[in-house]
C-alpha cells in the first residue's frame, strides 16, 4: 500500500481506505476462486494496482469520461482507475461469470458508484466509450477489430479517444502495422524491476491493423 501512497500523494481519505481494502479482499476471494495468480497476492499493490495506475500517469481522465476495461478479470485495470477517477464512468467487461461475480462483490464492498459490469465476449460488445483499456488480453489487431466503431466521436480529454493497452515482452512485431501509436516504457515512470519489460501502448481510435 505504501507504494501507492508514495506515487499518488493527493489521495482523499476515502480513496486511501478503498485502496487499503484491496489486499484483504483478494486474499479472501483467491481462496475460493483463482481471481489473480496466487504467487502475486503478496505483491498485489505493485503487480496489479500500481501497474493499473500507470494509465493515470499517461492521462488524467476528465469528469464524464467513459472508459471500457476489456477482459477485466479480477478488476484490473478498471477498479484502481475507478477509485482514482470517481467522476469518470467505468464499464468492466469479462466473459467469465465467476470473475464478474467477484468484481461485483468488490464494487459493493468499496461502494463504487461509477462502475458497471458486463459479462460478455469482446466481439459481442455494442457500447460506446471514449477509451478502451486492457491488460494483456489479446493482440492489438484483435483489440482494434473488436473496438472498431465503438468509440465516441467527440474527445473531452487532452489525449484523443483510443486504446490504452498494458503489455509486456517483445511487442514490436505485433505493433508493426500501426502507423500511429505511442509506446511508453513503464520503467521510466515507476522505478521497479518488475516493470523493466512492461509498456503502455496508446493507439488513437478507429485505426486499422
Amino acid at each position: 500500500m505504501k507504494i501507492i501512497l508514495d506515487e499518488f500523494e493527493n489521495l482523499s481519505e476515502k480513496q486511501i481506505k478503498q485502496f487499503s481494502r484491496l489486499k484483504k479482499f483478494y486474499e479472501f476471494w483467491n481462496n475460493k476462486i483463482n481471481v489473480i495468480s496466487r504467487k502475486d497476492i503478496q505483491y498485489i499493490y505493485l503487480r496489479h494496482v500500481l501497474h493499473s495506475l500507470v494509465i493515470a500517469k499517461f492521462i488524467n481522465f476528465r469528469n464524464g469520461t467513459k472508459v471500457l476495461d476489456l477482459g477485466t478479470g479480477g478488476g484490473f485495470p478498471g477498479i484502481p482507475l475507478a477509485i482514482l477517477f470517481p467522476n469518470s464512468k467505468f464499464i468492466l467487461v469479462d466473459s467469465i461469470k465467476k470473475k464478474i461475480k467477484v468484481v461485483d462483490e468488490l464494487i459493493k464492498d468499496l461502494k463504487l458508484e461509477n462502475v458497471m459490469l458486463i459479462c460478455s465476449r469482446a466481439e459481442d460488445m455494442d457500447i460506446k466509450y471514449d477509451f478502451l483499456v486492457t491488460r494483456a488480453v489479446a493482440k492489438m489487431d484483435k483489440i482494434i477489430k473488436w473496438s472498431k466503431g465503438n468509440f465516441n466521436h467527440n474527445s473531452i480529454n487532452d489525449i484523443p479517444n483510443g486504446i490504452i493497452a498494458l503489455k509486456g515482452g517483445d511487442i514490436h512485431q505485433e505493433l508493426s502495422c500501426l502507423k500511429s501509436k505511442k509506446i511508453v516504457e513503464i520503467k521510466k515512470i515507476f522505478d521497479f524491476n518488475y516493470f523493466k519489460d512492461k509498456k503502455l501502448i496508446y493507439v488513437p481510435a478507429n485505426l486499422t491493423c
